[in-house]
């Protein structure tokens, strides 16, 4: 299990980012993500629903900068 007495273990971070993004673990009832540069900071943490329907906004576009085509 991902979470022991408030810690949270099992952080991924994207191979894409260098270092300097999110990082993501996705636990048993939440998913938990965090600023990778400052990890000692606020954790945010979604249900496992809202963070599938935060990924199928992401794939469909619509966070997407205006004029600013994707890698």
């Amino acid at each position: 299990m991902a979470e022991h007495n408030d810690v949270i273990e099992d952080w991924h971070k994207s191979s894409w980012s260098g270092g300097e993004c999110v990082e993501v673990c996705i636990a048993h009832n939440l998913v938990h993500v965090r600023d990778s540069k400052d990890p000692g900071k606020a954790i945010l943490s979604f249900t496992h629903q809202e963070w599938q329907a935060f990924l199928a906004g992401v794939r469909l576009g619509e966070f997407d900068l205006p004029g600013v085509e994707s890698a």
